[in-house]
């Protein structure tokens, strides 16, 4: 599928968003609510919440036209004796002048990158080739590589991902962990990455068919804004087929999110539902100049508020007070906690040059003994900082 980007100065964001399944633990090296699921507040003690982001630049101004072919390969399940891993990206250059790589910047010394020096006129397409040396035994792994592109102020992320096992493991062995009828499936649960307003987010993931004949796959009581696609469709007995996940957004959708779909297999619905989870966001690239500068900005007395220690069962109130320093109304957009110990109880807008409290209620009847620690991340219509991490720490005592 050719994804087509058009360039301009966007939110230079970040957001990390861990597996949601422990058997993908991602490898380390030593270099270089959709109101459609109820199943959140599960989701989010699975899901790390995101990373607070930092200021947003102003300018915003179009800027140079590629396409690629891709901008994730995923090499799915390889051995340790396969060796070296290689794999290419493609770009066109779909704009009116001439473009350059400037540099390729592997996230990891275990991954090597090869790139053309040369410009790329207009119409004409250049390929990095990369190799992830496969070295580090039995693992999941995710890398990136940061491509500097000429006419682009924010670098184009490429992803290369796949799991390494100790040795080849079997069809069933790979897909029955999440297994649904003969549908394989590694897990039940996906993510996608970060998703924002007025655009759509895709990830895709691997299934297979573990029956004796081909098997047809369908979905019903797919949450809105969700879609989801199986191809080949049917897929052959005993072979492998590519499930795709897009998921859009919605003005009043933010924060994170958990989206599901049921699937139907030969005509046949299952009784269990994939579930897929992503993180809405403000986008600030469809802002004015002027909107930005004048944006909200805000400023919390502290980011972490101790609650000291209580009996098993007590309810306690947290309260965040703040300032907002901008020139427009601060509004929290939506409060996510890692925690359903912990929910929102006021969040305030606050007006510009004005102050104000955000109320949270803790019920520890559902905490562990010992201390603990809660992060709330909030989402906001703050272009300085869209995402803002709040922790509420308390010891339950015996």
């Amino acid at each position: 599928m050719i994804l087509k980007t058009v360039v301009v100065n966007f939110v230079n964001m970040k957001i990390t968003f861990v597996a949601i399944f422990s058997a993908l633990a991602l490898s380390t090296c030593g270099s270089g609510r959709s109101s459609a699921s109820n199943t959140e507040a599960a989701f989010v003690s699975a899901v790390s919440m995101p990373e607070e982001e930092g200021a947003l630049p102003v300018e915003a101004e179009p800027q140079a036209m590629i396409e690629w072919d891709k901008t994730v390969h995923d090499f799915g399940d390889v051995s340790v004796s396969d060796g070296p891993l290689t794999c290419s990206f493609t770009l066109k250059n779909v704009g009116s002048e001439a473009i350059s790589i400037f540099e390729v910047v592997s996230s990891c010394g275990c991954t090597g990158v090869e790139f053309p020096k040369s410009r790329i006129e207009p119409g004409k397409s250049a390929t990095i080739s990369a190799t992830y040396k496969n070295e580090d035994g039995p693992t999941a792994f995710d890398k990136t590589l940061t491509v500097y592109i000429s006419g682009i102020r924010r670098p184009v992320v490429l992803r290369l991902r796949g799991v390494v096992h100790d040795k080849k493991l079997s069809m069933k062995e790979l897909y029955s962990p999440g297994m649904i009828g003969e549908l394989g499936l590694k897990t039940r649960r996906f993510k996608t990455g970060n998703l924002k307003q007025g655009l759509s987010v895709t990830e895709t993931a691997n299934v297979a068919n573990l029956g004796k004949k081909p098997l047809a796959v369908s979905f019903r009581d797919v949450s809105p804004n969700l879609s989801v696609s199986v191809s080949p469709n049917p897929i052959p007995a005993g072979k492998t087929a590519q499930i795709v996940f897009t998921v859009s957004s919605a003005p009043s959708v933010y924060g994170l999110n958990v989206y599901t779909a049921t699937p139907v297999l030969n005509g046949e619905a299952a009784s269990d539902v994939l579930e897929v989870a992503a993180w809405t966001q403000e986008n600030f690239a469809l802002w004015s100049r002027d909107a930005i500068e004048r944006g909200a900005i805000p400023a919390f007395d502290t980011s972490t508020l101790t609650l000291g220690s209580v009996k098993p069962g007590a309810k306690l109130m947290a309260e965040f007070p703040l300032a907002n320093r901008g020139a427009s109304s601060f509004h929290v957009h939506k409060a996510d906690s890692d925690s359903e110990a912990l929910k929102a109880v006021s969040l305030p807008d606050i007006k510009a040059g004005g102050k104000g409290k955000l109320q949270f209620e803790l019920d520890t009847k559902s905490l562990p003994a010992g201390d603990n620690v809660i992060m709330i991340s909030l989402t906001t219509n703050s272009p300085q900082r869209p995402l803002v991490n709040l922790f509420v720490t308390v010891e339950i005592t015996d």
